[in-house]
């Protein structure tokens, strides 16, 4: 499997400058491979962004924090995610995968060392096996810890999903809104169906993060501006975002992360709306020891 690289060298400054505090909710480290070998169930084999990529990133950005999430290539090895954490110097914190028969020691090692959430990934082109028993199992044993659940999925399997989120003890955060079809437009049916879910679940939460990934018009992303505004309007106290950077599996279209910050002041036209998505919000979950 040859190596793929997903990110920008030269992403552009953005034009719009984030509040201070703000907190970039969902990044990606991978490898560096020598250290942190990838998963051999991997579906891709990316090239090294390491967390000095990373930190460099957030600065030229204008961020101040980050969440680094466990990316699939690492499976269940949580190292790679540490030590960005650990490297940060108090500036990040960490979503982990983990194997359901993970110890209560093994996930207060991880609690130690950043961790805040679990993830649970259902997209079939990314993982093998999503054993929903299980994943129940492990939610239970974490929320005693303060920590969420982060679940990534595709729009159609959200009604198959509906049990298996309310049976979640925690807090749940949607990664990418569920990946509407954002063609459909702010009234579509995926849309109308996430929103339903988040009026029937107070703690769910959703990422507006992901209009690479989702808008079919591409940048400046009016599509999704137009279709995701509305959700950050009416959930100001349950959103994050994030770029996603290093764009797993995008080598194909590769995103500008300035551009992609710029359509911020599109989602959240308020000071007040800014700040509950990029300073409050994440903080709340992510360090709240700091509120």
């Amino acid at each position: 499997m040859s190596r793929i690289r997903s990110w920008s060298d030269a992403p552009s400054k953005p034009r719009w400058v984030p509040p201070a505090g703000a907190v970039d909710a969902h990044v990606h480290v991978f490898g560096p491979e020598t250290d942190f070998p990838f998963s051999p169930k991997a579906k891709y084999h990316p090239e090294d962004a390491t967390p000095d990529m990373l930190f460099a990133l957030r600065d030229h950005l204008g961020f101040s924090r980050n969440v680094i999430v466990q990316a699939s290539c690492h499976g269940v090895d949580n190292r790679a995610t540490l030590a960005g954490i650990a490297r940060a110097g108090g500036k990040a914190r960490g979503v982990a995968v983990v194997d359901p028969a993970i110890s209560d020691t093994e996930l207060q090692v991880l609690h130690a060392g950043g961790i805040r959430a679990v993830r649970f990934n259902f997209l079939k082109r990314l993982v093998d096996d999503a054993p929903r028993d299980r994943f129940l199992d492990v939610a239970r044993r974490i929320a005693p810890l303060g920590w969420h659940v982060v679940v990534y999925f595709e729009a159609e399997i959200l009604d198959d999903l509906r049990p298996f989120l309310a049976a979640i003890p925690t807090i749940i955060v949607v990664d990418h809104l569920g990946r509407p079809d954002i063609a459909q437009g702010p009234d579509g049916a995926d849309l109308a169906a996430f929103r339903a879910l988040l009026d029937d679940h107070p703690n769910i939460w959703a990422k507006v993060s992901g209009a690479e990934r989702l808008s079919p018009q591409g940048p400046p992303y009016d599509d999704f501006v137009a279709a995701i505004a509305p959700v950050v309007a009416d959930f100001p106290d349950r959103v994050l975002w994030g770029t996603d950077w290093p764009h797993p599996n995008m080598e194909d279209r590769i995103p500008d992360d300035g551009a992609l910050v710029d359509i911020l002041p599109r989602l959240a036209p308020t000071q007040t709306l800014q700040r509950k998505l990029l300073i409050d919000n994440p903080m709340r979950l992510y360090w709240p020891d700091a509120v």
